[in-house]
């Protein structure tokens, strides 16, 4: 009982609490009290609604981390409590405010609008060259405030994160509401893209910092892809799961993808050409009109053979601490998308050989969605025998 007061005692006293003025952080440790330890939902409203209205009243800037987090706590909670209807609103609201103030930021840089206190000190890059060294970073001077550059780029990096969990929610089965789902994911998926783009051509700004690292925009990426991949548009979802792989870091996670390449590739539309760089790879010169259907279908599936072909040895590598749950499933699937793949050109005894494989790893490692397809694969060839 004393470890838990003493637990209670030092989290809703705790340092994350000392960034904003007392009467907020007051209501909000009232608010998460009621979230989090006696769970009364009205109560823990009331105190979320007082403490952004103190907010308001208190003049806070309402597009600091502070405040954001806030509106990012209130959507959180009212998912956990299964009202995923006004945790979207909270979402949509704040998307749409990042977005005007996106909007009035980058008219005020382009008309040189700005107010001096937000423009960047006219030596402040030379302050950031020189603070790249760790001994010059340790006797670097206090950080220099948010510029506009530094504040548009959290902002537009906040509206991005934002675009896809609304995508993550709208698609949740409360909602279902895919195609709502998609145009957040393309946004956001879009606007990283013109920013990395803008980045290239215009070089980061003074006190602009970094955009989104590989991981953060490879899952957007990811998440657009699958979203295609539903919709049958495999031409489409290829290129995307190509450049989240190229942005992924972990091994067992770009097995995963090579995986939903090869699917891709196996399911790809022979009557639609895909995009013209991977077709001009995969079909080669006859990538035109003047390769026959047949011949596309089998380039593409020899595509997937070699894709899922190196995601089963990508996900066989790792060793120790470097192998996680993620690597034994992609294995099974890589087993499963051969036994298909083997099956689509004629290889009845091989494709067998590879769904069996898949369930009996499947089983080991209690993965049943791969059980699931192996067994598919199975019933199919069966009928197809008899």
């Amino acid at each position: 009982m004393i470890y838990v007061v003493y637990i209670y005692f030092t989290y809703f006293n705790g340092e994350h609490f000392t960034r904003y003025p007392e009467p907020v952080a007051a209501a909000l440790r009232k608010a998460l009290y009621f979230t989090n330890v006696d769970q009364d939902p009205k109560r823990a409203l009331k105190y979320y609604k007082q403490a952004l209205a103190l907010c308001d009243e208190l003049k806070i800037d309402p597009f600091t981390d502070e405040v954001i987090g806030i509106k990012l706590q209130v959507s959180h909670w009212l998912q956990k409590i299964n009202n995923q209807a006004n945790a979207v609103q909270v979402l949509e609201s704040l998307l749409a405010d990042c977005k005007r103030w996106i909007e009035v930021a980058e008219k005020a840089i382009k008309d040189g609008t700005v107010p001096p206190s937000l423009m960047p000190p006219s030596n402040l890059k030379d302050k950031e060259e020189k603070a790249a060294s760790k001994e010059e970073t340790e006797k670097a001077e206090p950080k220099a405030p948010e510029n506009i550059w530094g504040k548009r780029n959290r902002i537009l990096q906040k509206a991005v994160q934002i675009s896809v969990k609304l995508a993550e929610l709208y698609n949740d089965d409360h909602l279902l509401k895919p195609d709502i789902a998609h145009e957040r994911l393309i946004w956001g998926v879009e606007t990283s893209l013109k920013e990395l783009a803008r980045r290239t051509t215009e070089g980061i700004k003074p006190g602009e910092g970094n955009w989104m690292n590989a991981e953060e925009h490879g899952a957007a990426l990811e998440s657009l892809a699958h979203s295609y991949e539903t919709r049958d548009l495999f031409e489409l979802a290829l290129p995307l799961f190509f450049q989240a792989l190229g942005a992924s870091r972990d091994q067992c996670h770009s097995a995963v993808l090579m995986n939903n390449i090869a699917a891709c590739f196996a399911q790809h539309n022979v009557g639609r050409p895909g995009v013209a760089a991977i077709d001009k790879t995969v079909v080669g010169e006859k990538s035109g009109s003047s390769a026959t259907p047949a011949e596309r279908r089998a380039a593409y599936l020899a595509a997937a053979q070699r894709w899922a072909t190196n995601a089963k040895q990508h996900a066989t590598e790792p060793k120790g601490e470097q192998r996680t749950a993620e690597c034994d499933e992609a294995c099974a699937v890589s087993l499963c998308n051969l036994g298909d793949i083997a099956s689509l050109t004629g290889k009845p005894a091989e494709a067998r050989q590879f769904f069996e494989q898949a369930i009996a790893m499947s089983k080991k490692i209690g993965y049943t969605p791969a059980i699931t397809q192996a067994e598919a694969g199975l019933e199919k060839l069966s009928k197809t025998s008899s």
